[in-house]
């Protein structure tokens, strides 16, 4: 196997291990993702250099939280990150001297269940990560899919409620607003006001505007009722949206990734349920195989890894 550095760079974390294949080697390494561009490539450049001292590696992966070009050349645009049309491959590249690949935070977590985890082989294999809001990777006889510009498929922002929910997209009633940590924690917020939820208001200080994604699944565990109902929200609204991106791609399997994947156990089943009586023609096709992710929040690291072996001829 080639050994490769991969490097996850979300809004709040930068987080970076070397890999064998799938297998993390030694410990990884995770700081706070920096304000301005050059403070965030000087992170980039102290991570690979601290872990490259570690042991030999031949090339770099970065899963980047935001819009990738179709060449995976530039970050085009990434709202919480501060690159703008920069070609950070190249620039980190020029500093390390090591090859460096790049592609979206959520297509290397495809790519990496699709090359060793619970879609490795699929003909067509959606990734949904729950997180703060909803990111998707789609894979394709067995290629990356990107769309003309490089930034599909954006399916946490198809709308389910018209004039619902504002986003911060400019939309309303965008999927995330419904089925995320975000949504979570604001079903409960509104649920708060005329329902007893003893478990959250001491997890909150009684202060429900401190109410989060987290809080609600300790609370769920716990049997706190509005946790719970939230919950079941949540798993509701993931039916409509799987049900709608089944009907338009059909795909083999879809995965469950992102934080909120963690609390599965309290969403997925009465998601899969309503799914299955969804989806156009229900009862008379085949349903996507639903499965949790493999890999968890190591899938964009252990998919960048993948993606920077392949780039230099590894697998």
């Amino acid at each position: 196997m080639t050994t490769t550095i991969g490097i996850d760079i979300g809004g709040t974390s930068v987080r970076a291990a070397v890999l064998d294949g799938t297998e993390v080697l030694g410990p990884p390494l995770r700081d706070t993702t920096p304000r301005t561009e050059r403070e965030t490539e000087d992170l980039l450049v102290t991570l690979i250099t601290k872990l490259a001292a570690t042991r030999p590696v031949e090339a770099v992966g970065l899963a980047v939280a935001g819009f990738v070009s179709a060449d995976r050349r530039r970050v085009m645009f990434a709202p919480h990150l501060a690159w703008r049309d920069a070609p950070v491959p190249q620039r980190i590249s020029e500093r390390v001297g090591l090859p460096v690949v790049m592609d979206h935070d959520v297509n290397s977590a495809a790519w990496a269940e699709f090359r060793r985890g619970v879609s490795a082989g699929s003909p067509l294999a959606l990734l949904i990560a729950l997180g703060t809001g909803i990111g998707a990777g789609l894979v394709v006889d067995g290629r990356i899919y990107r769309g003309a510009h490089g930034v599909a498929p954006e399916l946490g922002h198809l709308t389910v409620v018209p004039d619902g929910r504002p986003c911060p997209c400019g939309k309303r009633g965008c999927w995330e607003r419904y089925c995320s940590g975000t949504a979570l924690a604001q079903t409960a917020r509104l649920r708060m006001a005329d329902h007893d939820a003893p478990v959250l208001r001491r997890l909150c200080g009684d202060d429900p505007d401190a109410v989060t994604g987290t809080m609600v699944a300790v609370a769920a565990t716990e049997g706190d009722p509005v946790a719970l109902h939230a919950m079941d929200d949540l798993g509701r609204w993931l039916a409509v949206g799987l049900a709608l991106v089944t009907d338009v791609l059909d795909p083999e399997v879809i995965v469950i990734g992102g934080g909120v994947s963690a609390a599965a156990g309290m969403f997925l089943p009465l998601a899969a349920s309503e799914f299955a009586g969804s989806i156009t023609g229900a009862g008379h096709r085949p349903l996507p195989r639903v499965e949790l992710a493999r890999f968890g929040d190591r899938a964009g690291i252990i998919g960048a890894g993948l993606l920077a072996a392949e780039a230099v001829g590894g697998a």
